[in-house]
C-alpha cells in the first residue's frame, strides 16, 4: 500500500503544503520535498528571468569581517530598528545572533535540501528536554566563515577562519565586547539535567557527524522553573526566558496539527473489533505549532534542525463570551492550550498535574509523528518501507506514546493491517533506557489513561494481549511470568500501564548508557525480557558529551594550551579525541605541570566571581590562598540517590573535627595541617514537589550559614549553594574544580555525564563505582580517580540487613546525625532537618549514606594529602585524565547509535 500524499483524517496537518508544482509559490520551489526528477521538471517552469533574478538577489552568507559588520548594521535598524544611539548591548546581542542565524539558516535550506534529494534514511530523536545553554556562542564555535575576497593584487583567495574571533573584533570596532553580549542571551528553558543535556550533545555531534536527523520536543513557555534561594529554602518562580523573544527559532505558521483528547470510540456496526480501523471522537482539541532551532555541526556546512511545539487554542477568543460580560471565560480555551507547553514537568503530587503532563507527552509525540509521516509521505513510498527510511529514538520513556500513536496512524487512518502496521512500528522505534531503579519507571493509571486517550488505551490491551500469547507460547507453564512482563500492572489500589515495558515490547532494540548499567537492566529490571526476546535485543551505548561546548567553549584557555600543545591550531582534535592522548608524554614535564596549574587557578578565580556576584558582591573565597583552597564541587540535580546528603554530612564531620581540635588546644596551622583549606560546592535543583531533596537544598544552605560565619575556623571551611544551576553556570564551575564528587549510592546512577565534563576539564573524581565512573576509571587509569563504597553487588543484601537486622551506625556520623538533631543548624525550628536524620536511623538508610560514610571521610583524607602535600601528583593526575578522556565525546556515541541501531549513514558533501 503506498500513503496518499494528502489526507483528509481529522489528525492530518491543517496547513496543507500544495501538491502540485503550479500550486507552488515560484520562490519556495526548491525548498520543497519533491523527488530530484521533480523538481527538474518544476524548475523548467520557472522562466529564464525569474531564476536569473533569484540567483542574483538570493541571499548570501557572510564571509568577513566587513560582510559580519553590514549584516549587523542592517539588523540594528531594520530589524530592530533602532540606530548607533540606541544600540545597547542586548540590541548587540540580537543583531549579532541574526547575522550568525541568516548564515546557519542560508546552510540549514541547503542541508534539508541536500537531505531531500538524496533521500536518506533519516533519524528522528524524541527527549522531552532538550538542555542547549547559549546558542550564540556554541554556533560561533562551530561554524566556520570562508573568506572569498580578493587580496591587494586583484587575486581571488579562499581561506576558512576562526568566525568567533572574526566576530569578536568586529564587535570590538563597532563598540562592543563579545563577552559582554553572550551574556545577555538566557538559557533557553528547554531541560533540566542530565537527560537534556545528553540530548543536546547528541543533536549538536549528529549535525558535526553529518548525520541526517531532526530533534523533536517541547517549546515551554516557563522553562521548568527559575530557583530562588530565600532563607536557604529553595522556592520556584516562572523562568521568563522567552521574555525578550529568541532570536534562533523560527517560527513555522504553515506547520500545525490538531491534537485531540477525551471523547470517546465510535466503531461501524459491522465490525466491533478493536484491531479494526476506528474513529476516536475527541472531545477538544488544540494545535501543535512548530517553531525551528537551527543546530550547526563543527567544520561543516551540515545544519539539522530540532523542531519544537507550542500549544494553542483552535480558537483563541470566545466574542460572544466577552460581550456577554463574560471577560474571564472568554480566553479559556486560550489558557487551557497554553498551559499544556508552560513548563516542563508540572508537579505531578496531584491528579490535574498527573493529567496535564500525560497530555504535555501525547500533545508532543501526536505533533511530532504527523509530522514525520507527512515528510515520510512525499517520497511516495509504500508503508512497508517506512522503516527503511524513517529511525525513531525514543529518550527515555517519555515519548513511548509515539509507539501507541503510530500504531493508531497506521490501523484508523492508513486502514493498514493490524499486524502488518505491528510490523512497521517495531521495527522503527528504539528504546534508551536510564534509571536501574524500579520506582523511578513511569507509569500511569488505566483511568486517568482510558479518560485522556480513550482509543489509545484499546490500543495497548491489544498489544498486551498480542504480546502475552506469545510469552505463553514460548514458556507455557511460567504462570507468574506473564503478570511480571504484562504491560499492565494488575497489583495495587487501580491498574497501572508500565511505559518502560511499552517501549521495550514495541521497539526493535533497547539500550543502557553505562556499561554496568546495561548489565544491571539486562539482570535486575528487565531480566524477564531479557529471558524472552533473548540478549541481541538489548545492548549498550556509553554516554558522551560535546567537547566542543564543554572543553573549548567552557574552557578557553585549556583549549588554546591544548592546540598548541599538539600543534593543531585547527583545533580538529576536537573532531578526533583520542588524538589528546599525545598529551600523556608531558604528564611529568614540571614547566607543562606550571602551565595547565595556571589555566585551572584563572578558571578558579572566574568560579569566585561568579560566587562574589551571586553573594551580593560578598566574597566568600579566599583570593589570597585561591591556589592552596581545594574546589569539591557537587552540582546536578538532587536527589536522594545522588547523595548531596553524604555529602553535607561530610562537611559537617569536618568542621565538627576542627572545632574539636581547637576546643583541645590545637593551633590553627595543626588544624590546617590536618584540615587544609577548601570550599565545598553545591548546585542543582529539586523536583517542586520532591520534599525530601528540598530540604536537602535547605540543610546545605543552613550548614553554609553557620561554617561560612564562624570566624574561629579562619576561613579553612567554606560552603556554598549556587542557585539557579544551568548550562551557563556549569560552563564557569565545570573548569574551575580541583575535585567532583559523583557519589551515587552503587546501582542506581545510570551513567551520568557531568562526570565526563569534569574529567575533560581536569578535575579528578571522588565517586563511588556506578554508572560510567567504572568506564572513565577503565580509560584514565584507577591511579586517577578516587574510588571508594560499596559495589552494587552489595547493595541488596545492605538494604535487607538495614531493614531486618540492628546494623550500628559509624561513630563519626552517629555525632553527625546528633550535631543536626540538636538543632545546631535550625536554632529556630531544631526538628526540622529530623526528617533526613530518620531516613538513616529511623527508615532502613535506603541509599545506604551510613554503610558508605566511613569509607567516603577516608577518601576524602587521601584526597587532602594528594592535593596539599603532592601538588604535582595532583596536576600529573588532572593531565592523564584529559589525556585519556577521548572515548567520552558524543561523536563517539552517535556513531555507535549509527551503526548498531538506527542504521543511519552520514551524507556528506
Amino acid at each position: 500500500m503506498v500513503p496518499p500524499t494528502n489526507s483528509s483524517t481529522t489528525n492530518d496537518m491543517i496547513t496543507e503544503e500544495p501538491t502540485s508544482p503550479h500550486q507552488i509559490p515560484r520562490l519556495t520551489r526548491r525548498l520543497t520535498g519533491f523527488l530530484p526528477q521533480e523538481i527538474k521538471a518544476i524548475d523548467a517552469t520557472i522562466p529564464l528571468k525569474s531564476r536569473s533574478l533569484w540567483n542574483k538577489h538570493q541571499v548570501k552568507k557572510f564571509e568577513n569581517a566587513d560582510q559580519f559588520e553590514g549584516r549587523f548594521i542592517d539588523h540594528v535598524e531594520t530589524t530592530l530598528a533602532r540606530s548607533l544611539y540606541n544600540c545597547d548591548d542586548l540590541a548587540a546581542y540580537e543583531a549579532t545572533s541574526m547575522a550568525v542565524r541568516d548564515n546557519l539558516t542560508i546552510d540549514w535550506n541547503k542541508t534539508q535540501q541536500k537531505f531531500t534529494t538524496r533521500d536518506p534514511k533519516r533519524i528522528y530523536y524524541l527527549s522531552l528536554e532538550f538542555l542547549m545553554g547559549r546558542a550564540l556562542d556554541n554556533a560561533l564555535i562551530n561554524m566556520e566563515i570562508e573568506d572569498n575576497t580578493t587580496d591587494v593584487n586583484g587575486s581571488k583567495k579562499t581561506a576558512t577562519g576562526n568566525t568567533r574571533d572574526m566576530v569578536s573584533n568586529s564587535l570590538n570596532e563597532l563598540g562592543f565586547k563579545l563577552e559582554d553580549v553572550i551574556q545577555q542571551e538566557r538559557d533557553a528553558g528547554l531541560g533540566n539535567g542530565g537527560l537534556g543535556r545528553l540530548a543536546a550533545c547528541f543533536i549538536d555531534s549528529m549535525a558535526t557527524e553529518n548525520i541526517p536527523a531532526w530533534g523533536y520536543g517541547l517549546r515551554y513557555e516557563y522553562g521548568i522553573f527559575s530557583q530562588k534561594i530565600i532563607d536557604g529554602y529553595q522556592v520556584e518562580t516562572p523562568d521568563y526566558w522567552l521574555n525578550f523573544g529568541n532570536a534562533w527559532e523560527i517560527e513555522r505558521n504553515e506547520v500545525q496539527f490538531p491534537v485531540t483528547f477525551y471523547g470517546y470510540v465510535d466503531r461501524s456496526e459491522k465490525n466491533t473489533s478493536t484491531l479494526a480501523p476506528s474513529q476516536w471522537i475527541g472531545g477538544e482539541r488544540v494545535l501543535a505549532c512548530a517553531y525551528d532551532f537551527p543546530v550547526p555541526g563543527y567544520k561543516t556546512s551540515n545544519v539539522n534542525n530540532l523542531r519544537l511545539w507550542k500549544a494553542k487554542p483552535t480558537t483563541e477568543f470566545d466574542f460572544a463570551k466577552f460581550n456577554s460580560g463574560d471577560y474571564q471565560n472568554s480566553v479559556e480555551q486560550q489558557q487551557r492550550a497554553e498551559s499544556i507547553t508552560a513548563c516542563l514537568y508540572p508537579n505531578d503530587n496531584f491528579e490535574q498535574g498527573k493529567e496535564l503532563r500525560l497530555k504535555q507527552q501525547y500533545f508532543w509525540c501526536s505533533a511530532s509523528l504527523h509530522d514525520i509521516i507527512r515528510r515520510y509521505k512525499k517520497t511516495r513510498r509504500p508503508w512497508s518501507e517506512f522503516p527503511d527510511q524513517v529511525a525513531i529514538q525514543l529518550n527515555d520513556t517519555h515519548p513511548t506514546l509515539a509507539v501507541v500513536e503510530l500504531q493508531r496512524i497506521l490501523v484508523d487512518l492508513e486502514k493498514l493491517d493490524w499486524h502488518e502496521a505491528w510490523k512497521i512500528v517495531t521495527a522503527t522505534f528504539a528504546y534508551t533506557n536510564h534509571t536501574v531503579m524500579q520506582e523511578a519507571l513511569e507509569k500511569w493509571p488505566v483511568g486517568l489513561f482510558g479518560h485522556l486517550l480513550p482509543r489509545h488505551l484499546e490500543i495497548i490491551y491489544d498489544i498486551n494481549w498480542f504480546f502475552l500469547q506469545d510469552v505463553a507460547k514460548k514458556f507455557p507453564k511460567d504462570v507468574d511470568l506473564l503478570s511480571r512482563i504484562s504491560i499492565i500492572e494488575e497489583g495495587g489500589q487501580e491498574r497501572q500501564i508500565r511505559m518502560a515495558f511499552l517501549a521495550i515490547v514495541g521497539s526493535h532494540k533497547v539500550n543502557g548508557v553505562a556499561e554496568l548499567h546495561s548489565e544491571l537492566i539486562k539482570t535486575t529490571i528487565f531480566s524477564d525480557f531479557v529471558k524472552f526476546f533473548g540478549p541481541s535485543k538489548f545492548t549498550n551505548v556509553t554516554n558522551g558529551i560535546t567537547p566542543r561546548r564543554w572543553l573549548k567553549g567552557a574552557n578557553p584557555d585549556l583549549d588554546k594550551l591544548i592546540s598548541e600543545t599538539l600543534k593543531d591550531p585547527e583545533c580538529n582534535y576536537l573532531l578526533d579525541m583520542p588524538a589528546l592522548t599525545k598529551l600523556n608524554a608531558l604528564a611529568d614535564d614540571k614547566a607543562f605541570q606550571k602551565k595547565w596549574y595556571k589555566v585551572k587557578k584563572d578558571n578558579k578565580i572566574r568560579l569566585a566571581d561568579l560566587i562574589k556576584k551571586l553573594n551580593g558582591g560578598v566574597d566568600i573565597i579566599d583570593r589570597e590562598h585561591i591556589d592552596d583552597t581545594l574546589f569539591d564541587v557537587q552540582v546536578k540535580r538532587i536527589h536522594e540517590y545522588k547523595r548531596q546528603q553524604l555529602n553535607v554530612f561530610g562537611v559537617i564531620y569536618r568542621y565538627l573535627a576542627m572545632k574539636t581540635m581547637i576546643a583541645n588546644g590545637a593551633s590553627f596551622e595543626e588544624v590546617e595541617d590536618k584540615f587544609p583549606r577548601k570550599v565545598s560546592i553545591f548546585g542543582g535543583k529539586s523536583a517542586p514537589g520532591y520534599y525530601m531533596a528540598k530540604l536537602i537544598i535547605k540543610l546545605i544552605n543552613s550548614v553554609a550559614d553557620v561554617v561560612n560565619n564562624d570566624v574561629e575556623i579562619g576561613g579553612l571551611l567554606k560552603v556554598v549553594f549556587i542557585p539557579e544551576y544551568n548550562v551557563s553556570k556549569a560552563e564557569i564551575i565545570i573548569p574551575a574544580s580541583d575535585l567532583s564528587e559523583h557519589i551515587s549510592t552503587a546501582g542506581t546512577e545510570a551513567s551520568g555525564t557531568s562526570n565526563m565534563k569534569f574529567v575533560m576539564n581536569g578535575g579528578l573524581i571522588i565517586g563511588t563505582v556506578d554508572g560510567a565512573n567504572v568506564e572513565i576509571t577503565r580509560e584514565i587509569g584507577e591511579d586517577n580517580i578516587f574510588l571508594f563504597g560499596n559495589l552494587s553487588e552489595n547493595v541488596e543484601d545492605l538494604r535487607y540487613n538495614h531493614q531486618y537486622q540492628d546494623t550500628p551506625i559509624p561513630e563519626d556520623l552517629e555525632k553527625v546525625l546528633a550535631h543536626i538533631e540538636e538543632g545546631n543548624f535550625s536554632p529556630e525550628n531544631p526538628n526540622e532537618f529530623q526528617p533526613i536524620v530518620d531516613t538513616i536511623k529511623s527508615h532502613g538508610d535506603y541509599y545506604l549514606c551510613s554503610d558508605d560514610f566511613e569509607s567516603y571521610i577516608a577518601t576524602q583524607e587521601l584526597v587532602d594529602q594528594v592535593f596539599h602535600k603532592e601538588r604535582g601528583e595532583w596536576t600529573k593526575k588532572s593531565i592523564l585524565s584529559v589525556a585519556n578522556c577521548g572515548f567520552f565525546s558524543s561523536d563517539r556515541c552517535i556513531q555507535e547509535y549509527s551503526e548498531t541501531i538506527w542504521n543511519v549513514e552520514p551524507i556528506k558533501k
